[in-house]
């Protein structure tokens, strides 16, 4: 081997690991403050706020998530999140479905401008909506309830619609013509062929549209004003206001832990199959 050629791998070989060390810093640095949340969920009020920083819990304190699970206002933050998510997920994965079915097998005028246009969406942020969707739902009465969270959902997620589309891609579009041949409609062919070949997909967006929802903080905090409607993130967020000034962060950081647990129990179980579908719906056109 030349001079030449062992210089350029050890050069690649140096900038590997430089590349490593760079990426395992950046995993550290944003899972630290996720550790430290848990840990300081076990330590005392006088630890957390003593000037020697220490990272394990002397003594450890497990009495702050039954204190939690105590509350009502924490309880009634999971139920009012379940009822968010529930309907929302059930109603909109069906029509996000449905929609992804007709944008990929089926043959209309203007199906590819109606679909671009829809994806358009995507790029409008929420901040930009909120105060004309605000405004919109006061003149209706739905503000202070659980409608403004439920009812846009009904109507599907614009992400779930593309990325459905486009597994849908890989699937042959003979299997619309076979169809037809033996007489199926349109609902019947989505249902008994297209769903179940999409089931996969399906699951996965409907696990990441569950976490979205489940993490929502800005759509309740500018819709509901009442306490008895507040979704958990919004309550996490009455903590924090309320126990801070006790300097209760052990029980702020224990309420934390519990709301996070569902997502990250979803995806760490999904993992593999959500990036699977992530992986073929951005290849697939």
């Amino acid at each position: 081997m030349s001079k030449k050629a062992v210089y350029r791998e050890y050069a690649e070989k140096r900038i590997d690991s430089f590349i490593f060390f760079v990426l395992a810093a950046g995993a550290v640095a944003m899972v630290f403050p996720l550790v430290y949340m848990f840990l300081s969920s076990f330590m005392t009020k006088n630890q957390i706020l003593s000037a020697d920083f220490s990272l394990l819990p002397k003594p450890w304190r497990f009495g702050k998530y039954s204190e939690v699970l105590k509350k009502p206002e924490f309880i009634r933050g999971i139920r009012n999140s379940l009822f968010v998510a529930l309907p929302v997920l059930a109603v909109g994965s069906l029509t996000s479905s449905l929609a992804a079915f007709s944008f990929g097998k089926l043959k209309f005028r203007g199906r590819s401008n109606i679909f671009l246009a829809l994806i358009a969406t995507m790029m409008i942020p929420f901040a930009v909506v909120m105060v004309p969707q605000y405004v919109m739902f006061s003149r209706w009465g739905w503000t202070n309830s659980l409608l403004p969270l439920i009812i846009p959902g009904f109507f599907g997620n614009v992400s779930m619609i593309f990325f459905l589309r486009q597994n849908l891609s890989s699937i042959p579009d003979s299997f619309v013509e076979a169809a037809k041949i033996d007489g199926m409609g349109y609902f019947r062919m989505y249902y008994s062929i297209f769903l179940p070949l999409m089931k996969g997909a399906l699951m996965t967006q409907v696990i990441l549209w569950f976490m979205g929802i489940w993490n929502d903080y800005l759509a309740p905090t500018i819709f509901i004003q009442k306490e008895r409607w507040f979704t958990l993130q919004v309550v996490i967020r009455t903590f924090n206001s309320y126990y801070a000034v006790n300097s209760d962060y052990p029980l702020i950081m224990a309420a934390s832990v519990i709301s996070i647990l569902p997502t990250l129990l979803l995806f760490f179980f999904f993992q593999r199959y959500i990036i699977e579908s992530l992986a073929i719906s951005g290849v697939k056109g």
